[in-house]
């Protein structure tokens, strides 16, 4: 009697798992899921990318400027006088409205009709 009910017992148990392990492996299957899953690779291999684009942006610009130094030491050059800014820009929009004539130019847009 005893067995009996340890086996029957055991068979249930194994049923409950196996239908709780399949379900939950369905549950991962449906498509809401493995577009989320995928969404959140790539979002994890996006931030991976930038973080290694960014850490090596700062080897290069380190790099760069260690043999910048290493050059201006061997060629004796010091810091070079930088050019003054400039007061003006290259080329003005004449056509913004801050440049025309207030006398001359109206806002209103019924005045040519």
């Amino acid at each position: 009697m005893f067995r009996r009910t340890f086996w029957f017992t055991t068979g249930v148990a194994a049923g409950v798992w196996a239908t709780t392990k399949v379900n939950r492996k369905l549950k991962q299957l449906t498509p809401e899921s493995l577009a989320a899953t995928a969404a959140n690779k790539a979002l994890e291999t996006g931030a991976r990318i930038k973080d290694r684009a960014v850490g090596f942006a700062l080897d290069v610009r380190d790099n760069m400027a260690r043999r910048e130094a290493e050059l201006e030491d061997a060629l004796g050059i010091g810091d070079p006088e930088l050019p003054a800014p400039r007061r003006y820009t290259a080329i003005e929009n004449r056509t913004h409205p801050k440049y025309l004539d207030s006398s001359t130019y109206s806002h209103n847009r019924n005045e040519d009709h």
